[in-house]
């Protein structure tokens, strides 16, 4: 089993951009909470190791929403059944060992301070979820008070007066003080903005070391981001985790190193990060997408590889992802790369893509047979589209590629 050496913090902060590709507008909301959460933990005098945890929780905090719909909810100041996205977001942290100490931090950032203090939890788990909370929703005030104008400064008292209202009720009356302290500097409200609340977040990933961690590790990691993409249609559950399986038994049918295998399955978990920008009703619409539909959903292997390049030690694995739609006759996209710009690892990402989608239930058709997905494969690897040497190697296991590619379904 392979190590792979990554900076955590850069790969945290590089995923969370994929959660802010779901707010399709309203983005950098992870990294505007993490930066107001971490100001009122520094006023309040938090240890570094409590901050750090906060930092990571607080930029990670609506890992459990991926569709649009209910990302659109969050810009209510409070809605029935808000916790839902919680708990989801929870069960996703605890599946990765590296982010256990956030489960807390997940599962409780929309509770009231009044019902937290009930609940059989560390004081330290307590202040940091109702941190992230009160970051949260000052976040969200700042949106709504935006409609009558677009100054946060003038916007501020506003703002100060409905968080303050709630101080002992949904937020502790310590962190809304350290809240009053901070925010009556106008740098705090300037450093809101896009391009500087980004460099806030930016330097704390400066501030830390690559690590080595092994395979399993990582892979649980990715894993996380891989489910937050599938859940968001019901047609494509377990659809990234089909591709990673179908590609490293392709790699291994190829004869490639096993970490050339091990990148193979991570690049096909991650290869549909970018669709998280894409609005929920196309995923799920039944007919024929328009000219505009189409071009909306064809930006997502860019975004995935946008996203991916800004992890060192992940370079390779974000091109093989990020060119899943390339084509060998150069009619793919997004950058229209042929034949032999196209590396063996991306054709068999492209073609575990295509095998594995056609194997799936869609909104306009059932699932196909193995012997009809060949067929489909076969004539795009004869029009030039697939790699037919990889096209070949599926034919001779056909069966085998076929449970590889649903097995993650059952």
């Amino acid at each position: 089993m392979s190590s792979f050496r990554i900076n955590l913090h850069e790969a945290i902060y590089s995923l969370s951009d994929a959660l802010d590709l779901v707010g399709v507008t309203h983005i950098h909301h992870g990294k505007r909470v993490a930066y107001i959460a971490a100001e009122i933990a520094k006023y309040a005098g938090w240890s570094r190791r409590r901050l750090d945890d906060l930092f990571q929780g607080a930029i990670l905090h609506d890992c459990g929403v991926s569709k649009t719909q209910i990302h659109a909810r969050l810009a209510q100041f409070e809605w029935e059944n808000e916790a839902e996205h919680c708990i989801l977001g929870a069960e996703l942290i605890a599946s990765c060992n590296l982010l256990n100490p956030l489960g807390n931090m997940v599962r409780y950032h929309h509770t009231h301070w009044e019902e937290l203090k009930g609940i059989e939890l560390s004081e330290e788990d307590k202040l940091a979820a109702n941190c992230i909370y009160l970051a949260d929703r000052i976040d969200i005030a700042c949106l709504n008070a935006r409609g009558t104008s677009s100054n946060l400064l003038l916007l501020k008292d506003t703002v100060r007066n409905r968080i303050l209202e709630k101080r002992d009720d949904w937020f502790h009356p310590l962190l809304v003080d350290c809240f009053m302290a901070v925010s009556t500097q106008e740098g705090f409200w300037f450093a809101l903005e896009s391009e500087h609340v980004s460099g806030y977040v930016a330097r704390w990933v400066f501030e830390s070391n690559d690590v080595e961690i092994d395979f399993q590790v990582l892979r649980s990691l990715v894993r996380v981001f891989s489910r937050i993409v599938d859940a968001k249609s019901s047609f494509t559950r377990k659809h990234s985790e089909g591709v990673a399986a179908l590609a490293r038994y392709l790699g291994q049918m190829f004869a490639l190193p096993e970490r050339t295998c091990e990148m193979l399955e991570l690049a096909g978990l991650l290869h549909d990060l970018g669709k998280l920008r894409v609005p929920d009703e196309l995923l799920e619409k039944r007919g024929k997408l328009t000219l505009l539909e189409y071009a909306s959903v064809k930006r997502h292997s860019f975004d995935t590889y946008n996203i991916l390049k800004n992890i060192h030690g992940l370079e390779e694995i974000a091109l093989w992802a990020g060119q899943h739609h390339e084509r060998i006759d150069g009619s793919g996209y997004p950058y229209h790369k042929s034949n032999g710009e196209i590396s063996l690892e991306s054709r068999i990402i492209a073609t575990s893509d295509v095998f594995q989608a056609l194997a799936q239930r869609r909104p306009y058709r059932d699932p196909l047979p193995p012997a009809e997905i060949l067929l489909i494969l076969k004539e795009q690897a004869a029009n030039g589209k697939l790699d037919a040497s990889v096209v070949e190697a599926i034919e001779t296991h056909l069966a085998e590629c076929h449970e590889v590619a649903i097995s993650g379904e059952r």
